[in-house]
């Protein structure tokens, strides 16, 4: 009986004080209105600014493709051609004749056909005329107009063979050996995940940014502002100072992330392009997952700023210091892009990047179970512990001196 109430007795005032850093933090972090502000600003408006962005281009890609305007260089060349595409109900204008620095300036957008003046006679001769697509790879608007002209071409050429064994009298099976009949295994969701794959990126840099200016503020900040060692003088127990602080920061961390994943279902309202719209599919469920993945990797993040933060004197050398964290904490997540197989298993062992893997899923509509969940979870524990255990050593040997 006595031992029980020996820890109540000792665990009491250890709480008390964790709750009175606790609300002292806040209380702080709150006063600055501005930072908090645009903190708060950036994570609300990060979705909508992103998916309006996206389906900005999505429009803007479907808008070039239904225009069905084809320019080309040497219109009176090949007749034969304008014909056909005429008949594609496309309309088609000769290119002006600086087509080629209008491309390479970005005044156009539009791939050009430069035809030859012996396209007609070496057609009529049954040989194959050639014909340049003048395009800039480099400009994502062209090079989908240049691949949209390969398919033209190639259905000219096929009717041209089509009629030329017509009238000798050959099928036209004669030359599809093999018929091929595509069919796309991917979901709906996972070919809107095409576009939205950077989504999880730019909610993992709200949620670090949110988190730095936060750790910063009540580790270096307070030592700068000399607050530190008066705290520090309390008969408060150093873990209980830790613990409110990181609980201070952890808290701003999980608003933001709960702020970018709620951020996305109003978003959806701002779609402009109706193929986005139809894809993107994110509601309560896919915020919820968001939530579960994000709220781990916030808490471990704000407790490894406080201890590369806490070791420094000033917010500029916190700064200074935790920009190597911020850098592999970005770098991390392109890792998946650069490696566009199948996922393997240790990469759920990478802060960073298994909380972007999983988002990712998340966004392709693919189930998730506990498993998926374990890994990130425990790295994030022992990550948060091990840098939760470097504050208090730091804040005891600034309490020795």
């Amino acid at each position: 009986m006595p031992m029980p109430s020996l820890r109540r007795a000792v665990a009491s005032p250890g709480l008390r004080s964790v709750g009175a850093v606790l609300r002292k933090e806040l209380v702080d972090a709150l006063r600055d209105r501005r930072t908090l502000l645009t903190v708060l600003l950036s994570a609300v408006l990060l979705g909508p600014l992103v998916l309006v962005a996206l389906s900005a281009l999505v429009a803007t890609l479907e808008a070039s493709a239904e225009k069905r305007e084809v320019q080309i260089a040497g219109l009176e060349y090949a007749p034969t051609l304008v014909n056909f595409l005429e008949r594609q109900s496309y309309r088609v204008t000769a290119a002006p004749p600086d087509h080629e620095a209008r491309l390479r300036s970005g005044r156009s957008t539009e791939p050009v056909l430069v035809v030859a003046p012996d396209f007609e006679a070496r057609l009529a001769r049954g040989e194959a005329p050639v014909v340049e697509i003048v395009s800039d790879s480099a400009r994502s608007r062209t090079e989908a107009g240049a691949r949209r002209l390969e398919q033209l071409l190639g259905a000219f050429g096929r009717e041209r063979s089509t009629l030329a064994l017509a009238l000798r009298g050959v099928s036209r099976d004669v030359l599809e050996v093999v018929r091929a009949e595509p069919r796309d295994l991917a979901s709906v969701q996972t070919r809107a995940a095409q576009f939205t794959g950077m989504l999880p990126f730019f909610v993992l840099m709200a949620v670090l940014y949110g988190a730095l200016n936060a750790a910063l503020d009540t580790t270096a900040g307070e030592r700068e502002r000399g607050s530190l060692e008066p705290l520090l003088m309390n008969p408060a127990p150093h873990w209980a100072l830790v613990v409110g602080k990181w609980g201070a920061v952890a808290s701003v961390a999980t608003l933001i992330a709960a702020l970018c994943s709620l951020g996305f279902i109003p978003a959806q309202w701002l779609l402009r392009s109706d193929t986005l719209a139809a894809l993107f599919r994110y509601g309560l469920r896919e915020a919820a997952l968001f939530l579960v993945v994000l709220l781990p990797f916030s808490a471990a993040l704000s407790a490894l700023l406080m201890a590369v933060a806490i070791r420094c004197r000033s917010v500029k050398e916190a700064q200074a210091s935790t920009a190597l964290v911020v850098l592999v904490a970005s770098l991390l997540p392109l890792v998946a892009l650069l490696n566009p197989g199948a996922e393997a298993p240790w990469q759920l062992w990478i802060p960073a990047l298994a909380q972007n893997l999983l988002m990712t899923r998340v966004l392709k509509g693919e189930m998730l179970d506990a498993a998926d969940f374990v890994v990130p979870l425990g790295v994030a524990v022992l990550l948060g512990a091990a840098a939760l255990w470097s504050v208090a050593r730091s804040l005891r040997s600034t309490a020795w001196r």
